[in-house]
């Protein structure tokens, strides 16, 4: 997994306006820039902030995309619950869930 490069871009996307309006024309063409897995591509294209949230984004960078796509802040928390639900616990990063 990159977790890295796709924090990264989410970093720029919430402070590279150029960068923004570039992804809102051709998102596949700016995540070729990224070193990314076929799981992380799907899901910053879909847009999957569950499924994000679950590979193990950072909240503050992910909650910048959610609003970025759209997604008003009780969305976004219920997107995230919603992505343990359907993909199982956060697999890394800060807020990686330890089995019971």
């Amino acid at each position: 997994m990159s977790l890295y490069h796709v924090q990264k871009l989410l970093y720029l996307l919430n402070r590279d306006g150029e960068l923004r309006r570039r992804f809102q024309g051709d998102r596949a063409a700016v995540l070729e820039g990224y070193e990314l897995t076929a799981e992380e591509r799907g899901a910053i294209t879909a847009p999957d902030i569950g499924l994000l949230y679950v590979l193990g984004v950072n909240g503050q960078l992910l909650m910048h995309y959610a609003a970025l796509c759209g997604l008003e802040w009780n969305a976004y928390l219920e997107a995230m619950r919603d992505g343990v639900r359907r993909h199982g616990p956060v697999r890394a990063g800060v807020y990686a869930m330890v089995p019971d």
